[in-house]
């Protein structure tokens, strides 16, 4: 393929590793772990992984003689910058093990686990992908691993290949799965590990043993150069309000961060709706009242950030699209043309109201079929639009009233694949690196339902900390296609955490003022300050002021 002039400078980069992982490791065990909740519920559908211990690496002295290998690999899920990189460094881990290691993809995400269709990663290929966005290099797909069928289907594959482990690269969803894997195969002797490695632009995979998910920081970085240009561009028309909308259906991480990078007039952070109780006309009432502000000081210009999953937050609509999920998955054979008067009538009286009184396409949003985990696609919904047209009712009430004397004319975007599949940032192009080389280790640590582990992000990767935490430690029930289910419990925005903290005392002078930043794009290469940082949302919560 034809590579660009960065393409091919990129090629050249050397991501850096954890001092730790440059030599022979040792696995050091901590303390016993438990779900963060639901315990006995965990315990007992997780009986061979459950409770295990902590894994910290540390130099080996005596470094053992390995034997080889073979390896499969998982792209699973939405795309997230450094997936190629993750590969790389478990290709390179794998291969250190023993250079007759080897490492096989399969194609498509999960299904082509289940349907046999792989490919083996050589360092030819490899040497192609290296510090580049994507996964190309054998693709994705959402394919839930979940039922016995499956897991046999793909042990056959692993058997005839002599896979002793594999390694699932994604989001909370899939490294659930990774864990029912893990647990079926640990319980039948097959005599297979399976690892997993924390991908999501969203942000909401974290803990304390996870301080970030790989992709979220160059996504964020991305957005936040393209808000910025709407900024500067803002600023120089002064005659639009931009209604932006960001990835991110379960937290608002990402709305978060990109605020703090660019100063935006308004961000609405999901969990804080939900904290205060607050509804749709609530939300419109704030942003237009900052509009009316605004307007009095001549400026009839502003930016608004809106959480992709903004509606599943208000706690109305929370309730209404709860019954919804229900319902719909009671009733998956509903005639499409009588849908809308089929969910009235079987609605909670309170919760039919709320959606009769939606406009048309908002309801129809609402309605359309669930994506593979049961949930609604709100990325469908187009919450920017609505929140614009209902801002611009009420602004014209408020004329009426004489309270608004602006103008008032909107533009909207909603920035999501365009950071998907950007090349990595400095950060994330070293961090997936680490994840991938560790998850080898944990692999020649002999060790199954373990999630890759690399921490301290703050400090210069040298510093790292690499290890493995049980992904059962991270596990509690919900409900999942109107059933309990076993599920990675979701890191949401800690309003008492330092970058909300730091959000909310600067966001009402942000508000009035035109306080705009403009953070530019990505820079490979430059000064450490400008392309070594990570994401401000990791700093502050690491202690920064």
């Amino acid at each position: 393929m034809k590579k660009s002039a960065l393409q091919k400078a990129r090629a050249a980069y050397q991501p850096k590793l954890p001092i730790v992982l440059t030599g022979a490791v040792k696995a050091v065990e901590g303390a016993p772990t438990q779900s963060v909740a639901d315990q006995a519920e965990i315990q007992k559908l997780f009986p061979n992984t459950y409770g295990l211990p902590e894994l910290r690496f540390e130099k080996n002295p005596v470094p053992e003689k390995l034997k080889p290998i073979n390896v499969g690999v998982i792209l699973s899920g939405g795309q997230a910058p450094g997936g190629h990189n993750v590969i790389s460094g478990l290709f390179d881990g794998v291969k250190k093990i023993s250079r007759d290691s080897r490492l096989y993809g399969f194609l498509m995400g999960p299904g082509g686990f289940v349907d046999h269709q792989y490919m083996e990663l050589t360092s030819e290929i490899i040497d192609q992908f290296r510090n580049t966005g994507g996964f190309d290099i054998i693709g994705s797909g959402r394919t839930k691993l979940e039922t016995k069928e499956q897991f046999d289907k793909g042990l056959e594959i692993l058997k005839e290949l002599n896979i002793k482990a594999l390694v699932i690269i994604g989001g909370d969803d899939s490294n659930t799965n990774a864990a029912i894997l893990a647990e079926y195969y640990k319980e039948i002797n097959a005599g297979v590990q399976v690892i997993g490695c924390p991908k999501t632009i969203d942000g909401d995979l974290k803990n304390d043993m996870i301080e970030t998910s790989f992709g979220f920081d160059t996504a964020t970085k991305v957005y936040s150069e393209v808000i910025g240009n709407i900024q500067r561009d803002c600023n120089s028309a002064k005659k639009y309000w931009h209604f932006i909308k960001l990835m991110g259906r379960s937290a608002s991480h990402i709305a978060l961060e990109c605020a703090l990078q660019t100063q935006p007039n308004v961000c609405i952070i999901s969990e804080e709706v939900e904290e205060k109780n607050m509804t749709l006309n609530d939300i419109v009432d704030n942003i237009a009242n900052i509009v009316a502000e605004r307007a009095k000081l001549g400026n009839n210009f502003g930016t608004v950030l809106i959480p992709e999953g903004l509606i599943e937050f208000i706690p109305a609509m929370k309730a209404l699209i709860a019954e919804l999920n229900d319902l719909l998955a009671q009733n998956e054979g509903i005639d499409k043309a009588n849908l809308r008067q089929f969910i009235i009538e079987h609605l909670s009286a309170e919760n039919a109201a709320i959606y009769s009184s939606l406009p048309e396409g908002v309801a129809r949003q609402l309605s359309l079929d669930r994506d593979p985990h049961g949930n609604v696609q709100v990325s469908l919904i187009e919450t920017e639009k609505l929140l614009g047209e209902m801002v611009a009712n009420r602004l014209a009430a408020m004329k009426e009233e004489g309270k608004y004397v602006g103008k008032f004319a909107t533009l909207y975007h909603f920035f999501g694949y365009e950071g998907r599949c950007a090349d990595p940032s400095n950060f994330d192009a070293d961090y997936c690196y680490a994840l991938g080389f560790n998850a080898a280790c944990l692999i020649n640590a002999g060790v199954t339902g373990y999630m890759s582990s690399v921490r301290n992000l703050t400090k210069p990767s040298v510093q790292w900390i690499a290890g493995g935490i049980p992904i059962t430690m991270m596990m509690n029930m919900e409900r999942r296609h109107g059933a309990m289910k076993p599920v990675i419990q979701k890191a949401l925005v800690r309003l008492d955490g330092a970058p909300f903290q730091k959000f909310a005392s600067k966001r009402d002078t942000w508000a009035l003022n035109t306080c705009y930043v403009y953070p530019g794009p990505i820079q490979y290469f430059g000064p450490a300050e400008v392309c070594d940082q990570p994401s401000l949302t990791l700093q502050y919560e690491q202690g920064a002021k």
